[in-house]
């Protein structure tokens, strides 16, 4: 089994940390340590650093290399450019066929906080076996107490028995978050569950999935793989491009490769893999209810509510403020607030309105102010 840990994106929701130069996944949010060192080393305790991947952008390479020494640099798979999930999916599984294509991959978030480890890891374990097994693309699902906006919902059918006291079950239908006729009643009563991403399969079937349903997005990997190397290369019997594995220190693209994967990544329509792929390969897919506390950490409040308080302030006739400042922060008569201030910049926002910080940055690109951003 390898795991890639994606992290592409900047956290918009999170401003004024979260920046371009330093996206939350970096940022020390909890403690000392950010997302994707305390992620690392939950892998660690099962994974060896070489079977451990990483999906960015060469800015993020860059940061991740600084913060954890110890993946390969062949290790890192780089994106072009941003042109969300589908066309960066799609380069991991052509990357990971490179290697190994019928070894199973899962996908890990870089922004989500897995407790405890133990059962997270279980997890992984119990997805390789039942992909070897039954060779069918699995997904991570969270028993729900309400709607939540912002992600897609599964129906569940059949179960799948004996699995390590882990519930799998077969998907029945997916729900598209922008569905209107979806059940809200039955998400609240926990029928339904919330999609929470851990894609997992081998290089080989996702490829093949992506020639069928997503030709746009196929063509442009098959002209990657023609690329990628050096190495021995024939065509399978499925018409997916095959190689040996990367012998000792290969792996690191050429100026030729990149150039390549630059062009051809630009052809690739910009959507999210459920768009094109998943959403339709997902009927009969294998889902396993997460095991673990899922902690999504995607607005200041769900970092309020993790962390239970800020690192200075004193609230005199209110209550539930959150503050976050280097400064001694007073807040007097006024009640869920959330309060950021960096060096340069501060955010003061009522609870509830996590969802519109996104709307700052966009205010911040509009008016090109590149120092905020």
């Amino acid at each position: 089994m390898k795991v890639v840990i994606i992290c592409g994106g900047v956290g918009s929701k999170m401003w004024p940390l979260s920046r371009e130069k330093n996206p939350k996944h970096f940022a020390k949010l909890i403690g000392d340590k950010s997302l994707f060192q305390l992620n690392y080393e939950a892998l660690r305790q099962k994974f060896d650093p070489k079977d451990i991947f990483v999906q960015t952008n060469e800015a993020q390479a860059n940061i991740a290399q600084g913060q954890v020494g110890e993946i390969p640099k062949e290790n890192y798979f780089i994106e072009p450019e941003r042109r969300n999930h589908g066309p960066a999916m799609g380069l991991m599984a052509a990357k990971l066929y490179q290697m190994a294509p019928d070894e199973p991959y899962v996908v890990v978030q870089a922004d989500v906080i897995r407790k405890p480890v133990g059962k997270f890891l279980a997890m992984i374990e119990v997805m390789d076996k039942l992909i070897q097994k039954e060779g069918r693309l699995m997904t991570g699902g969270i028993k729900l107490d309400r709607v939540v906006g912002g992600i897609d919902f599964m129906v569940p059918g059949e179960d799948v028995g004996g699995v390590e006291g882990m519930r799998v079950f077969k998907m029945k239908r997916w729900v598209d978050r922008t569905d209107t006729n979806r059940d809200d009643e039955a998400i609240a009563k926990g029928q339904v569950y919330g999609h929470a991403n851990h894609y997992a399969w081998t290089p080989r079937k996702m490829l093949e999935a992506y020639k069928r349903r997503a030709p746009e997005w196929y063509e442009p990997l098959v002209k990657m793989m023609e690329v990628m190397a050096p190495m021995v290369r024939c065509v399978s019997d499925s018409g997916v491009p095959s190689a040996s594995r990367y012998p000792s220190g290969c792996g690191v693209p050429s100026a030729g490769e990149k150039r390549v994967i630059r062009e051809e990544y630009a052809k690739m329509p910009s959507d999210p893999i459920e768009a094109r792929v998943t959403k339709h390969e997902l009927a009969g897919a294998l889902v396993v209810e997460l095991p673990f506390v899922w902690i999504d950490l995607g607005t200041w409040e769900s970092v309020a509510e993790y962390g239970k308080g800020g690192e200075s302030g004193l609230t005199i006739g209110g209550e539930n403020n959150y503050v976050r400042s280097k400064k001694f922060v007073a807040t007097v008569g006024v009640s869920d607030l959330v309060i950021v201030e960096t060096e340069d910049a501060m955010l003061v926002m009522k609870k509830g309105r996590g969802g519109k910080v996104g709307q700052v940055v966009d205010w911040l690109k509009e008016k090109k102010k590149k120092d905020l951003l």
